[in-house]
């Protein structure tokens, strides 16, 4: 399948709650995971996104260097937060706010569960950098973006920075 293009705010998808898929849809899956794949340092990618309001989305930490912990390619279908214990502050970033990171608190602990692409039951205990990427996932389905979460806009919100080469 192809990429998509990921949609940037202000999109008005991106700020709307996804409906539920009610099963599998395998087109879907793959053009998520295609786009995550051919997005620079992109770890996870939800469906409404790429303009799709439905409660998709898949998450791969394996090859980021925070994530030290991963279940590998994760794609779920209609995934609910089942509990979450601990909290601290990092920064986030996101495809759909390009431009931005922000402080943004997050339970160190997950567990998800929802319904892969072949129809069965996954429940995913994650930790660390993985629990954070399900958790901005999630966000994501009931319209929430990391400027939604942060304290203050003033303090929390920074610009990207760009790697600019040396020039000697």
């Amino acid at each position: 399948m192809p990429e998509r293009p990921v949609l940037a705010l202000p999109d008005p998808v991106l700020q709307r709650r996804a409906v539920p898929t009610g099963a599998p849809d395998t087109a879907l899956a793959a053009d998520l995971v295609d786009t995550m794949r051919v997005s620079p340092g992109c770890v996870g990618l939800a469906a409404p996104q790429i303009g799709v309001s439905r409660r998709a989305f898949c998450v791969d930490v394996s090859g980021h260097p925070k994530g030290r912990v991963s279940h590998g390619l994760v794609v779920l279908f209609d995934p609910e937060l089942v509990s979450a214990e601990g909290a601290e502050v990092k920064r986030e970033g996101c495809m759909s706010v390009p431009d931005l990171t922000a402080n943004v608190r997050r339970a160190l602990r997950v567990v998800v569960r929802g319904t892969r692409p072949d129809g069965d039951e996954q429940v995913v205990e994650a930790e660390g950098f993985e629990a954070r990427a399900f958790q901005h996932e999630l966000d994501h389905l009931d319209g929430l973006l990391i400027l939604d979460r942060v304290a203050s806009l003033r303090d929390d919100v920074f610009r990207r920075r760009t790697y600019q080469p040396r020039r000697d």
